[in-house]
């Protein structure tokens, strides 16, 4: 295995694992959008929701990976660590250009058919995402009659600007499982990992264990630890713990409390009440 240079560890290459903080905004039309941020400061001051199920603060990212839009990735390919870029990004390097023939029409008796408008909830305005034929469109017009679908991607035809830094290197076994899981599943603090000499345990948390978004998830994370670490064999545990039974209350029952006061003493027996005798009548 070939070492790397001084110079070669500063700069980031396809594949590696770091640690990312970054904002990321697009361009239409005159108006700024946040994208994405790891940043708290930056996502309060555009009013943006925190991450679900992540903290703030930099993020594991796979440089070259699928997170961003191809053209973004590659870009930090090359990055210092420790150093700050902006870079603006044209529309055909970040979410493609908008397609025409990607807006569609439809009657109105084919949209309520969908599943998703048959539920109690259902609520259909301009902005309402639809699921077609196995395409998620966004409502851009509509009439008593007529729907109108924008299959393109929601940021298509924008330009897009961010900011990067690559804080750090992610070159721990240990540290690289849990990137991973969070890559490809989240909440990769609930995860208990270990690894010794070539065998990876990574323990499931209980949240996980029933998770259908964990049971997709877990073939992509072996794959994936398989190829970044190259491990012996790969444990995952996961373990069920049967509750005790609760004890049953012990029924107790009542003890006389004993008199303390003085004792007594015994009362005399009373005497035999007496007949009273009447005197004899003269005969």
């Amino acid at each position: 295995m070939t070492s790397k240079t001084a110079g070669e560890e500063s700069i980031t290459h396809a594949g590696d694992l770091v640690r990312l903080d970054f904002e990321l905004w697009s361009e239409s039309g005159g108006r700024t959008e946040l994208l994405d941020t790891t940043r708290e400061e930056v996502a309060q001051q555009a009013e943006a929701k925190p991450p679900e199920g992540r903290a703030w603060g930099a993020r594991p990212h796979e440089i070259g990976g699928e997170y961003f839009p191809t053209g973004i990735e590659n870009s930090l390919v090359g990055a210092k660590i420790g150093e700050e870029v902006v870079r603006e990004f044209a529309p055909a390097d970040a979410f493609g250009e908008r397609d025409p023939d990607l807006i569609e029409l439809f009657s109105m008796h084919e949209v309520q058919r969908l599943p998703e408008m048959r539920r109690e909830d259902a609520h259909l305005d301009i902005g309402t995402t639809l699921t077609i034929e196995g395409r998620r469109g966004r409502v851009v017009s509509l009439t008593a009659a007529r729907v109108r679908v924008d299959f393109n991607p929601p940021f298509a035809g924008r330009k897009v600007r961010g900011k990067f830094k690559v804080v750090e290197r992610i070159d721990d076994p240990a540290d690289q499982v849990r990137a991973l899981l969070e890559l490809n599943y989240g909440r990769s603090s609930e995860f208990h990992v270990e690894a010794h000499e070539k065998n990876i345990t990574i323990k499931v948390p209980d949240r996980s264990k029933f998770d259908v978004h964990w049971f997709a998830a877990k073939p992509r994370v072996i794959d994936r630890v398989r190829a970044k670490i190259k491990p012996h064999k790969i444990q995952l545990v996961e373990e069920y713990v049967t509750p005790a039974e609760p004890k049953a209350a012990e029924k107790t029952e009542a003890t006389p409390v004993p008199d303390s006061s003085p004792a007594s003493e015994p009362a005399e027996p009373k005497a035999p009440a007496r007949r009273a005798s009447h005197p004899k009548k003269d005969e």
